[in-house]
């Protein structure tokens, strides 16, 4: 029974009644561009290096943006994978079953080369073009990015054995199938890594998987001597893949396999997946714990040199790693500046109020700096067999790079988050996603203070890898003060890091910073080089503070929206 009305009290019409509901000043969402062709410093980067892959690096940057696209990142990561140790009627299938949104994904990703373009081109800066290729894929899905760089290091493991000569053609395939047919009836191949154990973790001299001669045997045209393997795997990413490489001992010495999933007579391999890890982030990827259990595998290599073959790949996959983490940083930069630009407080775009124009061009300078040092390490790969100096500072070079990259990216994420605010902490808002993945791969392929550890050793080793990292930067003397000032004091951190562990990662900090300040005066603007050395440097005198956005007297609030309109990408 309705109740009258007080006197004066009028009823609501339905329309004035629901005009909470129209929505005001929210921002666009980050669809309809091109992270190619808008982003300045990528555009340039291929310009420079490799002008023929601009065609392939336009057609996967509208990958970025497209609606779609997004949405199938979305659904890959809210559907994750799903365990399937035994079929219906009982049989033990070892197997992974993922929403259609993963499959859309991979089959993108292999069709426009990110994996293996490296190894299928004829023209110069393969490594190069492809590192673009990886960093556009990185800013559209990151699950899906770990068995991309997986296949494209292993090339090189399959390049060294003759027996695996089938594995190293399909793994320049463009047709991505998710099967269990055995190699030679596929058009292309995933490869997983499996490396870890329970109780050495990066360690891996403490190897406890054991491994037992079988018999030798033609392979696809090629004599593949084979083990039987016997142990269990910490952390194996990507299960379903076709084939792992692996480690285990023969006669108490490290040694590399490749274990094929499906056998040459079709049959399955005793290859038993445990259970899948359940991870903060990187929801669309299945990481699993494996058993072995007279599991056959090929040799790779010498018996007893392992950890060195393993190695020879380590170089590809912390190089992905240090470009995946710069293409996640441009990413989440993205979407800050899309939120900032496109929705209003006090007036005006937020993008335009002088303390968050002073978070976007620290974020931006972040940005530009981690995408041209590993583009950097991405060149030194291309050049390494011909050129000493490249190859030895490649070897400082890239594990500074993936520690600093990878350690950035999650200040970039927690900053470009606070841009958004409570929207950016929510499931349906992409950030939320880069927010939890940021972490991640500064933990695989060894952590932060294992690849400073890397850095030392080098340098303690041989070097002639300090000498290459300051005949890098000699030829910017006396171009500015700031930059010889880094460099001064990248110089006495060196020669205290190769005396005392203590100064390892203060001195592969400076060797990562030294190395951005040099290609942002090579390539950069002035704003963007007067805002990094400004504040980066030694001699910038406490003007930057601990967080993004405390840039202070060296750079005005004018010089700040010039940085930032640089990195404007989007519609």
């Amino acid at each position: 029974m309705n109740k009258p009305h007080p006197p004066g009290i009028l009823e609501a019409s339905p329309a004035e009644r629901y005009g909470t509901h129209t929505v005001l000043n929210q921002a666009r969402p980050a669809s309809g561009f091109n992270a190619f062709t808008g982003d300045t410093v990528l555009r340039a980067a291929i310009e420079r290096e490799a002008p023929w892959a601009a065609g392939r690096c336009e057609a996967l940057g509208a990958l970025v943006g497209d609606e779609q696209v997004q949405e199938l990142a979305r659904l890959a990561n809210r559907h994750t994978p799903e365990l399937k140790t035994h079929d219906r009627f009982g049989n033990r299938i070892d197997w992974v079953d993922f929403h259609p949104s993963w499959h859309e994904l991979m089959a993108l990703a292999w069709k426009h080369e990110v994996p293996n373009l490296a190894w299928r081109t004829s023209e110069k800066s393969g490594h190069y073009a492809r590192a673009v290729l990886s960093y556009l894929w990185n800013q559209v899905e990151q699950g899906t990015a770990c068995p991309t760089g997986m296949a494209y290091a292993s090339h090189a493991g399959f390049a060294a054995e003759p027996a695996l000569a089938i594995w190293a053609e399909k793994s320049k395939g463009t047709a991505y199938e998710f099967s269990r047919r055995e190699v030679g009836d596929k058009p292309s191949v995933v490869v997983g890594y499996a490396m870890t154990e329970k109780q050495g973790g990066s360690d891996l001299r403490e190897t406890q998987t054991t491994a037992q001669y079988s018999h030798a045997g033609d392979y696809h045209g090629a004599t593949a001597r084979w083990y039987e393997l016997t142990g269990h795997k910490w952390f194996c990413s990507v299960p379903q893949s076709d084939g792992f490489f692996t480690l285990a001992k023969v006669a108490g010495e490290v040694t590399c396999f490749f274990l094929p999933r499906t056998l040459p007579d079709g049959s399955y391999n005793r290859f038993f997946v445990q259970r899948l890890k359940d991870k903060a982030g990187n929801r669309s990827n299945a990481s699993s714990e494996v058993e072995y259990a007279g599991t056959l595998a090929i040799l790779v290599g010498e018996e007893g040199r392992g950890i060195r073959e393993i190695l020879s790949h380590a170089h590809l996959t912390r190089l992905d790693f240090a470009i995946g983490s710069a293409g996640l940083m441009r990413q989440s930069l993205t979407l800050a500046l899309q939120h900032t630009s496109t929705r209003s407080a006090f007036g005006t775009p937020i993008a335009e109020r002088p303390m968050m124009a002073n978070v976007l061009a620290d974020m931006a300078v972040e940005v530009e700096a981690t995408t041209l040092m590993a583009l950097r390490v991405a060149q030194a790969t291309d050049r390494m067999g011909a050129s000493e100096h490249e190859r030895l500072l490649a070897r400082v070079a890239t594990p500074a790079a993936k520690f600093f990259n990878c350690s950035r990216a999650p200040s970039i994420a927690y900053e470009a988050l606070q841009c958004h605010g409570g929207n950016g902490f929510i499931e349906e808002n992409p950030m939320a996603r880069l927010y939890r993945e940021a972490p991640l791969n500064s933990v695989w392929e060894g952590t932060a203070n294992m690849m400073c550890m890397d850095v030392r050793r080098a340098m303690a080793k041989d070097s002639r890898t300090i000498d290459a990292l300051f005949d890098e930067v000699r030829p910017l003397a006396g171009q500015d003060a700031r930059f010889d000032a880094l460099v001064q004091h990248t110089g006495r951190l060196v020669r205290g890091a190769v005396d005392d562990e203590f100064l390892a990662r203060p001195m592969t900090e400076a060797v990562a910073r030294v190395l951005q300040g040099a290609e942002l005066l090579r390539h950069s603007t002035q704003e963007v080089v007067d805002v990094f050395l400004g504040t980066r440097s030694p001699s910038a005198s406490g003007a930057w503070g601990a967080h993004y956005g405390t840039l202070a007297f060296t750079v005005t609030q004018a010089s700040a929206q010039k940085v930032v309109r640089r990195a404007m990408v989007g519609a």
